[in-house]
């Protein structure tokens, strides 16, 4: 009996290793096929993709040979030069689809919502605090700078918007920095695709545990926000008014 119960166990960790495996393979080809499918719609829209690409893996190709020329050993150099080129032909790839994207979501309502659920790291990020019908926003991110107060849309309505929610905030959260930020391309904003990186960039003045005791505190005020946005940046034109007479109807 204790032999068939072994037996048992090691079968079925053996499906569940190959279960596991199967479900690895299948996700690396999915994100193969997905990473195809970008380059492929980036390559279309951008024509300076693929000579850039091309001439990052020939140009560290042919550097890395003229170095090892030098010392005799230009053949032993060239995959390294490859490999090199093959890696900054990557990044260019992404940097070139980063700028597209957001290039593509500037100025939509939703955008910078869409920017701050992609953030990197342990950020708390509540988005539509507050609002307007005409999809104006104010989002909320708590972080180790503190309370940062985002806003997108019009700014002469946004203004009125920040400072009413930096004025609830400041009731809840002491002496914590508050930080206040409007996206946009005029002058004193933050460009949309400039958003993250000045996120990270804020000094850090709390730790984690004050970052859930501010959270907690706020999940109250966050819970009579504004209208929510819909996910991702939306779309100009008859859409946008549909969008905005739904929310006018809640």
């Amino acid at each position: 009996m204790a032999n068939g119960g072994t037996a048992g166990k090691g079968k079925a960790s053996k499906e569940a290793k190959a279960a596991a495996k199967a479900a690895r393979k299948q996700a690396s080809k999915e994100r193969r096929s997905q990473l195809w499918q970008a380059f492929q719609m980036q390559r279309k829209e951008d024509k300076l993709l693929l000579p850039l690409m091309i001439g990052s893996v020939v140009g560290m190709a042919v550097l890395f040979f003229l170095i090892g020329l030098i010392f005799g050993i230009e053949w032993l150099l060239l995959p390294f030069g490859l490999l090199i080129g093959v890696l900054i032909a990557f990044v260019i790839f992404g940097r070139r689809v980063q700028k597209s994207v957001y290039g593509k979501a500037e100025g939509q309502a939703g955008a910078a919502a869409w920017a701050l659920d992609n953030l990197q790291g342990g950020w708390r990020v509540k988005t539509a605090v507050a609002g307007t019908t005409q999809l104006d926003a104010v989002h909320r991110v708590i972080g180790r700078p503190g309370v940062i107060l985002v806003a997108e849309g019009a700014p002469q309505r946004v203004k009125a918007l920040l400072a009413q929610e930096k004025k609830k905030t400041a009731r809840l959260v002491g002496d914590t920095p508050i930080y206040d930020v409007v996206v946009g391309n005029d002058e004193g904003q933050v460009p949309l695709s400039q958003l993250q990186k000045y996120l990270t960039k804020l000094p850090k003045n709390i730790d984690s545990k004050r970052m859930e005791t501010i959270e907690s505190r706020l999940s109250a005020l966050g819970a009579r926000g504004g209208p929510a946005l819909p996910k991702g940046p939306m779309p100009g034109g008859a859409k946008m008014k549909g969008v905005q007479r739904t929310i006018k109807r809640r």
